[in-house]
């Protein structure tokens, strides 16, 4: 008899999830401001990390651009480096 069991990785594989896009690309940017504050704040992590590409589904040409944005704007001191919440 055959094991009919099918573990969890193989049952999401199964439904198909839809792929995120570029959000940069999208909008047809062809370079990401520093000076930008809000946008940059949203894709810095309560913690001041930078998130994944593999999370927000930027493209690899506008991350390189994203990430040196941000750290242009830290060291400006547009963002800061890390948040001022203690836990």
């Amino acid at each position: 008899m055959k094991n009919t069991r099918r573990t969890r990785r193989e049952r999401e594989s199964r439904v198909l999830r839809k792929k995120r896009t570029c959000r940069f690309c999208d909008a047809k940017e062809v370079y990401i401001d520093y000076k930008d504050e809000k946008r940059l704040q949203r894709l810095v992590s309560e913690q001041g990390k930078i998130i994944p590409k593999r999370i927000t589904g930027t493209c690899s040409k506008h991350q390189r651009q994203l990430v040196l944005a941000i750290k242009r704007a830290r060291h400006l001191a547009l963002l800061p480096f890390v948040s001022d919440t203690i836990r």
